[in-house]
């Protein structure tokens, strides 16, 4: 079988969904089948190449907003038609990005809504203002027409099925696929560090809950003079984070990292001590589960694919969002409860082996490709 995945975000990958069909394709290719990925490129040419088996064809993408994926899906399918005789299904990953015209069966998988994903945003500042007009009034409509067109929909977890009820769709007909972490990369370490810090990993955007992690720092800093926060990631909130932590004297106390390579990450997930994930609004997030697979107890908002994931006391432990206080509260209980702390780390490990691993995702969409093709494919 040959499958061409259609995404929107930059190659090699640096976050969410490139990691999620760079795995999910390296997954297939060990199982015999053949990828293609297109994804965006420069503004100015086609970009081939050929990474570990995986066909990548970068299009031309030029950033005029709020014309950006229309103008990119041009390019998209121009390339797409010229070897479309070769394909026998299209997989689209979704938000941002272009719709394939094509007669072939298509699924889509929704990752995160545009829809539930802008009414998250808090309006503080002009840029929250620009980017949640944007996703209301120009990526909604792109995303809708996406899922209007394809033969299946598949999402990352039961929340998201249930929130594309705003987009006219009945989530029992939507298949929960989840999201997969490479169980060999993300791995628990026998031999941490002796540092001790609380870490987050991600994007630094809007949703992600990053001022309550400031402000519950506020209260670990005082209890525990030897516990640093970490933050890695780049994103448009960085300035004000900084800003933010040097406002409440807390500037030693936390590191920004900005991009750090694949090795570098893993490494940071080893040895940390706790893992947190704040945000206000979720699909499935890959750090949580990169970080339950390198053994982490965490600490996570009940949201969306979060409560897919977690049951509190066994694996992690959920609180509310926009709770800087809880979020504390739990990091201390950890921070004083090796017993827990150790019970969470196991658990953690045990809960992505079994239902969260590249084999695991990688055969549920296998089953997906075959009922749309019609072939037999293990």
């Amino acid at each position: 079988m040959k499958i061409c995945m259609v995404y929107s975000t930059p190659f090699p990958p640096e976050e969410g969904i490139g990691y999620y069909t760079y795995f999910l394709s390296r997954k297939l290719l060990e199982k015999g089948h053949d990828v293609v990925l297109i994804t965006r490129g420069s503004w100015n040419k086609v970009q081939r190449d050929t990474v570990e088996g995986i066909e990548i064809i970068k299009a031309p993408f030029l950033p005029i907003y709020p014309f950006h994926v229309n103008l990119h899906g041009l390019f998209v399918n121009k390339i797409f038609k010229s070897f479309e005789s070769k394909i026998d299904i299209v997989h689209i990953h979704s938000p941002l990005c272009p719709l394939i015209k094509t007669s072939l069966p298509l699924i889509t998988t929704i990752h995160t809504p545009m829809l539930t994903d802008t009414k998250s945003i808090e309006i503080k500042s002009p840029r929250a203002m620009i980017e949640k007009i944007m996703g209301r009034y120009f990526s909604y409509p792109i995303e809708l027409n996406l899922l209007k067109r394809a033969d299946m929909i598949t999402t990352v977890a039961h929340s998201v099925a249930y929130e594309l009820r705003e987009y006219g769709f009945d989530q029992n007909k939507i298949i929960v696929i989840g999201n997969g972490v490479d169980t060999q990369l993300f791995t628990p370490t026998k031999n941490k560090t002796n540092e001790k810090y609380i870490l987050y990993t991600g994007r630094l955007a809007f949703r992600k809950g990053l001022f309550d992690f400031i402000e519950c720092g506020k209260y670990i800093c005082q209890k525990y003079p030897d516990i640093f926060f970490i933050i890695p990631g780049k994103g448009i909130l960085l300035d004000q984070l900084q800003k933010k932590v040097e406002e409440i004297g807390l500037k030693e106390r936390f590191k920004f990292l900005g991009f750090v390579k694949r090795e570098r990450l893993v490494q940071l997930y080893q040895n940390a001590t706790i893992f947190v994930q704040p945000s206000h609004y979720e699909g499935l997030p890959t750090v949580l589960l990169e970080a339950m697979s390198c053994g982490l107890p965490v600490v996570a908002t009940a949201v969306s694919g979060n409560v897919d994931v977690i049951t509190t006391g066994e694996n992690g432990i959920l609180i509310p969002p926009k709770s800087p206080k809880k979020m504390a509260d739990a990091i201390t209980l950890l921070l004083d409860n090796d017993v827990m702390r150790k019970k969470l780390e196991k658990n953690a490990r045990k809960t992505i082996e079994e239902n969260y691993s590249w084999e695991v995702i990688s055969n549920k969409y296998l089953k997906c490709y075959e009922s749309l093709i019609g072939n037999v494919v293990f």
